[in-house]
This record gives C-alpha cells, structure tokens and sequence, in this order.
C-alpha cells in the first residue's frame, strides 16, 4: 500500500513538473506559449531562438507521450547539450528513434503468426505517428531559421526515420492480411471437405436405411442346411430360435 502511494505521489510530482528549466534565460513568449504539459509535437520561433517541442519514442501501453524540449538561442548554441562529442540532444532523441524501429525489425523478421504481426503493428503504429509529427515539427523549424544548417540535417533524419516507419508498416500490415487471407482459404477448405463427407454420409444412410428397416421387419435368416448342427452345437447366443 504504501508503494502504491509513493508511485503515485512520484506521477503526479512528475506531471507538475515545469517543462522548461528555470535557468534557461529565454524569450518570455516561449514561456507563455508553453504549458504544464508538452502537448503537440511542434516548433516555436520568437527573436531568432527556437523551442523545439518533440515526444520521446512511445513504449508499448503508454498512455500519455513524454516531452522533449529543446532550445537553441540565437548564437546557435542547443539546450541540453548533447551527450555525444558533435551530436545535438535532438539528434539523440533521432537515435533512439532508430533503435526502435531496429527492434521492430528484428521482431518482424521472427514473427510468424497474425498474433506476431499484430502485436508488431500495436507497437509500431504510435511510433510511426509520432516520427511524423517530429518531421512536421523539425521542417516548420527549418523554414523558420533557414540559416540553420543543423536543421536541415535533422529534417533529412527525421524524414528517413518517418519513410523507414512508413514501410515496416505497410510490409507488418500486407503479410498480416496474407496469413489472414490463408487461414480463411484454410477453413474454407475444410469446411469444403466436411460437407463431401456429410453428403457422402447422407447418402449412404439413404441407401442403407430402407434395407436395414425392411430386414428388421421381415427379417434376413438364410437357409445354409447346418441349422441342426447350429442347435446342437453351437454356443447359446448363436442357437437359432424354432
């Protein structure tokens, strides 16, 4: 009980936590612009600085998306630096992007069953949708600073990432519906199969029937000329009755 009450103090300490950092001297638009929650995936420019709003990877089961902000003044110089020698933070979220869909490929390439492909597709669908909106929002960055070169290397990117997501999807969806389409060819078939042996049946029950009920009635004894024999020698149950 009380780590239940302590993860739940632990979220909601999360949710009110301001999304930019006191200590970031931007301009007062970009606060006033921004609330407590990262909403939308978009770019935001005032006085030649931007504020990047993007959404971390989405995880299988989450309900809501995890913000990323990023700001870059107007020297050119990003906010949070990145943890790589010449690599922006924003273009280490790209990286976790591609180790994503890295994963979901190795998943495909073992996934043999409509379970398999839909469990791909459950995960992959979020993850393609929010590296499209991280396109969207990198390209309105860079129409706004077109002296950005940076941008334009994020844009290519985010562009290959939200391409590479759109084909894992379409090959998840199109084998999908294949083996959907073979398991119904399947029943298909042994439904075919089924009705040949209920006709089959249906058949022979038509023939058998009618001889069966006229030998019941007027019975089918035949004559062999050991009946003496049958009634002296034969065991009990065999005994024909005079």
């Amino acid at each position: 009980m009380a780590d239940s009450e302590e993860t739940v103090q632990n979220v909601q300490k999360k949710v009110h936590e301001p999304l930019l950092p006191k200590a970031w001297e931007l301009p007062a638009e970009f606060r006033g612009r921004l609330g407590d929650e990262a909403g939308r995936q978009r770019a935001m420019v005032a006085e030649d600085q931007l504020l990047l709003i993007l959404h971390a990877p989405p995880t299988p089961g989450q309900a809501t998306r995890v913000g990323r902000v990023y700001w870059r003044d107007n020297s050119g110089a990003w906010k949070p630096a990145g943890l790589k020698h010449g690599e922006t933070a924003v273009g280490e979220l790209l990286s976790e992007y591609e180790l994503a869909f890295q994963e979901i490929e190795t998943l495909e390439q073992n996934a043999d069953s409509a379970h398999d492909y839909f469990g791909l597709l459950t995960r992959l669908n979020p993850l393609v949708r929010s590296i499209h909106n991280a396109y969207d929002a990198i390209q309105s960055a860079r129409k706004e600073l077109p002296q950005a070169r940076e941008l334009i290397l994020l844009r290519d990117r985010a562009y290959a990432l939200s391409r590479r997501g759109d084909l894992l999807q379409a090959d998840a969806k199109s084998t999908l519906d294949f083996i959907i389409a073979r398991r119904s060819e399947e029943q298909a078939d042994a439904a075919r199969q089924q009705t040949r042996s209920a006709h089959r049946l249906n058949i022979l029950a038509a023939l058998f029937f009618p001889i069966v009920t006229i030998m019941s009635i007027l019975g089918a004894d035949l004559s062999h000329g050991l009946e003496s024999w049958d009634a002296a020698q034969a065991p009990l149950p065999l005994h024909r009755s005079k």
